[in-house]
């Protein structure tokens, strides 16, 4: 199905992993976004039914082409590409670390990508199971989803959301959902096991699992685009920067990161994108620019780059800004001060920005790779970000990988 041209081989986690494995997470399993351990005495720690722990990271790409509906999960640990059912006119292809959503007009398909992890805070779990479709959620193209360990929330197109429950999905279906009352601009976040909103007003609403209103914080947030979930809180993008909604001991508070100056509405932050863990937000700032969030800091910067930007992500931490740039190469830049570090060859067959309608190219990043779709070169390169942006392994593959996300992280 597809042929691995080889550099090195993907580095292993498993020395840390291992240890990991061997700590205790007693009185913590309600907070895993997986099924429940057997309550049977003999089962091992982390034990999940029907899934293989693992002292490792199993990530996995899953890829789609619009055109044809042609699927495949790529295992990363294996090189090995699976077949899986075929989605066609798909627009979008979202994840929330396990479970793929492939977005059409005529509904949102999901795939239990087999792949993910379960994070206690001091320790983190590594599963690996086949891959199976769960079913279809009545939502359309436009609409957004966002999970946590206990539930899928998706907010559609008029802003009425839907409350999934995250245990039905785990067991290969899509159950019913519990509706929230009233509508919200921009997508509900679950976060610290609530749900954060947006009245229609730009206004932040709290509610609890079943619907219900538990705080209000003085907080607003006009003409909502984007969010991510970090470990230092929730980022909502506003028109005049980033609310960042954190809890403490069951309160909720709200603080706003603003821009440095006014910037135009085609200039904003409204798609965000980072490494699962990372309290460093990327999205693109126009044309010929990226925008670095630091959370931590509660700081913007505005990288220049040298060409127009097609996708940015990074690990953050210290890691380069990776930009994939309209002349088909990465780019690597030096967050602290904005220059041009390291820069591959062009990797994309073709102009990057000639996607026929379909989706760009995307970087997707983990804790020791990122990840760059070549669609008319049907390949997805593995890039080492810390050995200046070296090609590490390219996949040969036998569709057209137009969209592509990492599950597993």
């Amino acid at each position: 199905m597809f042929v691995g041209r080889n550099v090195t081989a993907r580095s292993s986690a498993a020395l840390v992993a291992v240890a990991l494995l061997t700590t205790s997470c007693a009185g913590q399993d309600g907070n895993a976004s997986t099924p429940k351990a057997a309550a049977s005495p003999s089962a091992p720690h982390g034990y999940v039914e029907g899934a293989q722990e693992r002292a490792e990271q199993q990530s996995r790409l899953v890829l789609n082409d619009p055109e044809t509906g042609d699927s495949r999960v790529l295992d990363l640990i294996t090189g090995k590409a699976h077949e899986v059912p075929r989605t066609t006119g798909t627009t979008r292809l979202t994840t929330d670390g396990r479970f793929a959503y492939f977005h059409t007009a005529g509904g949102t398909r999901v795939l239990d990508s087999g792949a993910w992890m379960v994070d206690h805070g001091d320790h983190v779990h590594y599963y690996r199971a086949k891959a199976r479709g769960v079913g279809r959620l009545p939502a359309g193209a436009d609409a957004r989803i966002r999970s946590d360990a206990g539930v899928a929330v998706v907010t559609d197109g008029d802003g009425r959301a839907a409350v999934y429950r995250r245990a039905a999905l785990e067991k290969g279906r899509i159950g019913s959902p519990r509706t929230l009352p009233g509508t919200h601009a921009g997508a509900v976040v679950p976060y610290a096991e609530h749900l954060l909103g947006l009245t229609e007003e730009g206004k932040l609403a709290v509610y609890d699992r079943e619907g219900k209103r538990v705080a209000s914080p003085d907080a607003r947030c006009e003409e909502p685009k984007g969010d991510a979930v970090t470990r230092r809180g929730a980022v909502l993008g506003c028109a005049d920067g980033a609310l960042l909604v954190r809890e403490d001991d069951g309160t909720f508070t709200a603080e706003k990161i603003p821009y440095d100056s006014d910037v135009p509405e085609r200039e904003r932050a409204t798609d965000f994108h980072h490494r699962p863990g990372s309290d460093t937000l990327t999205a693109p700032a126009g044309d010929r620019a990226v925008w670095v969030l630091d959370v931590t800091e509660r700081t913007w910067k505005r990288v220049k780059t040298s060409a127009p930007v097609i996708s940015v992500n990074t690990a953050g931490e210290g890691s380069v800004l990776i930009v994939l740039e309209a002349d088909g190469s990465l780019h690597g830049y030096d967050i602290a001060t904005g220059k041009q570090v390291t820069r591959t060859k062009p990797l994309i067959t073709g102009a990057p920005d000639d996607t026929d309608g379909n989706a760009a190219p995307v970087v997707e990043v983990d804790r020791s790779r990122a990840y760059l779709n070549d669609p008319k070169g049907k390949r997805v390169h593995e890039i080492d970000y810390n050995d200046n942006l070296r090609v590490a392994r390219t996949f040969d593959l036998d569709i057209a990988p137009s969209l592509m996300v990492e599950t597993g992280r």
